[in-house]
């Protein structure tokens, strides 16, 4: 697990160097925002549709074989992009082909490393190990956005992309040497029933690997749907702080890029804290992950109205901690709730869910900021949020309890019993 950490983090690392570069190598092909806009939609629209296939390749093949060809996979993509840059040959046609196949590769990688690390601690301590990923996802963040201007300044635009090879090269090396522990999970379906007699259903059993399993086990969770309402509602009211903050800062406070910056430093420095106490959670729920939402929204409103820079740094700081623990604990039951043979599958839907927020989310937010203005939109957005969470747990303790159903007991007889069903 501690390789496997320091894998995840080179490799964090390596990505958001290309991630910080690429945007502004966009900027220098095209000189439009909003081809870069597009850049960013044409990799995250992949995972639309193709996420339900690539879980189910996660669970149909080996989970280590999987996540090393992936990671290879995308390593040798960056090289590509590298050496295109490197020789002025990428064109804006090409750079999103090539944006394209990285998101069509994240939807099998994605689940394939994120169950990988599962399998490499005691089930009792996978909400730690998801704490440790999400502790390793943020301190990569940060030391990739800063070496990609070193990167970037001493070697050139090239470079970002020639290290992001590089980082997925590491840890495809580090892969092979991984071991799951006795009592990981596995990815092999129950055994059909030996009284099963369909032979549709017999194979279907068999195979266990098809995509309509993981979507009907979704819709019929109600506490994955629920995570999905909590989820999906904060990502398109909030969360988006490197618009609304951004705004925020900027315009009504009236400070500049040096105090955008600071905020998003106690930003970064607040999901890592959250990353360190959601560790902690031993058995996360769904509860949970609403209560603490609700919370990191209705401090967002609260910093929709901060009347300086001042006592919004003071605010940003607990509302990170709280939606980091909330993430950690939403991808604790996201990631233990189902059985062992459909987690690829349900993170599959999932993956696709997200999709949806992700190239919804900035279109309705920015018209959000365009009617009421950066602390309308935070202070709406919040209130939506918290407001959205409050009803669904009113209506959730408001639901009647089935009556018990009385079952009269027959009298014994000499005659066999008759079977019922389940």
């Amino acid at each position: 697990m501690r390789w496997w950490s320091v894998g995840n983090f080179v490799s964090n690392a390596g990505t958001w160097m290309q991630l910080t570069v690429q945007n502004l190598l966009v900027l220098q092909i095209t000189g439009s925002a909003a081809a870069t806009g597009l850049s960013l939609s044409v990799q995250a629209a992949p995972g639309l549709l193709m996420s339900l296939a690539g879980g189910a390749a996660v669970d149909r093949f080996p989970r280590k074989l999987t996540a090393a060809v992936s990671q290879a996979l995308l390593g040798a993509v960056a090289f590509v992009t590298a050496f295109l840059v490197a020789y002025d040959q990428l064109g804006l046609g090409v750079l999103m082909a090539l944006a394209a196949v990285t998101g069509l590769i994240a939807t099998v990688d994605g689940p394939a490393c994120a169950l990988l690390g599962n399998d490499l601690v005691r089930p009792e301590d996978v909400p730690s190990a998801i704490g440790v990923g999400s502790l390793v996802h943020n301190a990569g963040r940060l030391a990739g956005a800063g070496l990609a201007g070193l990167a970037v300044g001493v070697f050139g635009t090239a470079a970002a992309y020639a290290a992001n090879g590089l980082s997925f090269l590491f840890v495809t090396a580090v892969i092979p040497f991984l071991r799951p522990v006795a009592t990981a999970v596995t990815t092999r379906p129950p055994a059909a029933a030996p009284h099963t007699t369909d032979s549709a259903q017999s194979a279907d059993s068999a195979d266990g690997m098809t995509v309509r399993e993981g979507l009907a086990f979704f819709a019929r969770r109600p506490r994955l749907v629920a995570l999905a309402g909590i989820t999906g509602i904060s990502a398109v009211f909030g969360r988006n702080y490197g618009l609304t903050l951004a705004v925020l800062v900027t315009g009504p406070l009236a400070g500049g890029a040096g105090a955008f910056g600071t905020v998003s430093t106690v930003l970064a420095a607040g999901g890592i804290v959250g990353a360190v106490l959601g560790a902690r959670l031993r058995k996360p729920s769904v509860r949970i992950v609403g209560l603490l939402a609700a919370s990191g929204a209705l401090l967002q409103v609260a910093a929709g109205l901060s009347p300086s820079l001042a006592v919004l740094l003071v605010l940003v700081l607990p509302m990170a901690v709280a939606e980091s623990v909330s993430d950690t604990a939403g991808t604790t039951v996201l990631q233990t709730d189902p059985p062992a043979h459909l987690r690829g599958r349900v993170l599959g839907v999932w993956g696709s869910i997200r999709t949806v927020w992700s190239l919804a989310g900035p279109p309705a937010l920015g018209l959000l900021m365009e009617l009421a203005g950066a602390r309308g939109a935070l202070v709406t957005g919040g209130l939506v949020i918290a407001g959205a969470i409050g009803a669904g747990h009113f209506l959730r303790d408001r639901r009647p309890v089935p009556a018990p159903v009385l079952v009269r007991t027959p009298a014994l007889t000499d005659r066999p019993a008759l079977g019922t069903a389940a």
